[in-house]
This record gives structure tokens, sequence and C-alpha cells, in this order.
């Protein structure tokens, strides 16, 4: 039996699940663990084994030990320049800013284009997962963002936000380099 507090292991994973937009049933199919059991744990009612708590965690994507927090130490992570995942691809290269953790439901990045360079092409198909959105914000402009064919005019300071699940691409029309930062939130919106 999972021994932790009851009632605060119960209540992260309800607010996981709720975070995730997944009803107690989603969870009961993702998990292969029956909805009142699942009720009973959140309410801290009673405790799973470690091999139900285990397929609860598979239910949210996450490890065991992640649901436990068996792998934290204080709730932070530092990602220092020289850890950062980067790509370069055609007058396009970015760098993610956020750990490379299971789990984590949203991704930052900073994003540099050349002059004309784009992020991709217009019939490109998304990378992103059905019901995610994206926030992006231009550190240094001009930009044009190209979203299912329309294009959108974006200066420095300017912010936009979509549905990142649809064709979409920035393009630099100027004749210097071009920054933005990228906020995708995954599987937030509700299809």
């Amino acid at each position: 039996m999972v021994e932790a507090n009851g009632h605060a292991f119960g209540t992260r994973i309800r607010r996981l699940r709720e975070g995730m937009d997944l009803s107690l049933r989603d969870l009961a199919d993702r998990s292969g663990v029956s909805a009142p059991m699942l009720s009973q744990v959140e309410r801290g009612e009673t405790s799973p084994t470690l091999a139900v708590a285990e397929r609860i965690a598979g239910g949210l994507e996450l490890s065991l030990s992640q649901l436990l927090r068996l792998d934290e130490t204080d709730g932070v992570t530092v990602v220092r320049p020289d850890e950062r995942l980067r790509a370069a691809r055609g007058g396009h290269s970015y760098e993610v800013l956020t750990p490379q953790q299971p789990g984590l439901r949203a991704e930052v990045s900073l994003h540099t284009l050349a002059p004309g360079g784009a992020t991709g092409a217009a019939d490109d198909p998304p990378i992103h997962e059905p019901g995610s959105r994206e926030t992006a914000v231009v550190v240094d402009g001009p930009l044009w963002f190209v979203c299912a064919g329309v294009q959108h005019e974006l200066e420095t300071g300017d912010s936009v936000t979509f549905d990142a699940d649809i064709p979409h691409h920035f393009e630099n029309p100027g004749k210097r380099e071009a920054r933005f930062y990228a906020i995708v939130a995954a599987g937030l919106r509700r299809s």
C-alpha cells in the first residue's frame, strides 16, 4: 500500500487529473483502475497498492516516482544555457527553455529567424498534439504569423494565441534577425 499522507496523495491525483481535463471515467479508461477506486483514492479514503498507483501514474502520463514525488527535491528545476535542447534548420533556430521531463504539459522555447527564414512551410502538418494551445511573444520583430493560410503581421511586443494543432508557421520578412518566445500548453482545448 502507498502510505504517504493519503489525503495529500489523493488531492495530488485529483489536481493532476483535472489539470489534464480528465474525468474520473477518462482516467479509469487510461489507467485500468475503476472510477470508484480512483474516487476513494482521491478522497483519501483508501491507499492504493504500488501496482495500482503505478497504473494511475501511467494514466496521468507520469512515472510512479513522479507521481509519488520521489524524484523531486524541492520542486525546482533549473535549466542552464548549456543544458538546453537546441535545433536549427533553414534560417530557423530554437532552444527549449523548460526541462525535458515526462508529464510536463507545457514547453517554453526561444526561436530565432534569420532574414527570410521561416519555422516551416504552408503545407507542413502541425507538430503539436490535438487540443494544444500556443502563445508567441515577439521579442524582436517584425514577424509574419501564418495560421490556416491567413497571414498576420506582428511587431516587437505583440503576442498571439492560437490552436497549435492546426497548420501554422512564422516568417521573418525583415532585414535583421527576428526572435520570439513560444509557450505551448498541451491538450488544453476541449474538442
